[in-house]
């Protein structure tokens, strides 16, 4: 008892850390191209995740657009329509995209 008493004390111990300093989270900004499509991003995408977690790839083709948007379906069962997952390919492929299919 004594053994887990003194683990749920050591655990809980950060909780009541504190900091005289003021703490500032940097902001980093993401330049966020508008244009058609951009709707399906914003309503199946930046739900989850930030547009900078989106864009962090480079430009990319078309192919690897599709393969993200498809791995964000199967994997972490994204709830798009087919009609989204084409929209939200062809926006990153546009704005985003390296001018290569493949």
């Amino acid at each position: 008892m004594k053994k887990l008493i003194l683990i749920a004390t050591l655990l809980a111990s950060p909780l009541f850390a504190q900091v005289k300093e003021k703490v500032e989270v940097p902001y980093v900004p993401f330049p966020i191209k508008m244009g058609k499509g951009f709707d399906a991003v914003q309503a199946n995408c930046l739900t989850c995740h930030s547009f900078g977690y989106m864009i962090n790839s480079g430009k990319q083709s078309k192919k690897f657009w599709r393969g993200k948007v498809d791995k964000m379906i199967v994997h972490f069962k994204a709830p798009m329509t087919d009609e989204d997952v084409e929209i939200v390919t062809d926006y990153f492929f546009e704005h985003y995209g390296n001018g290569q299919l493949e």
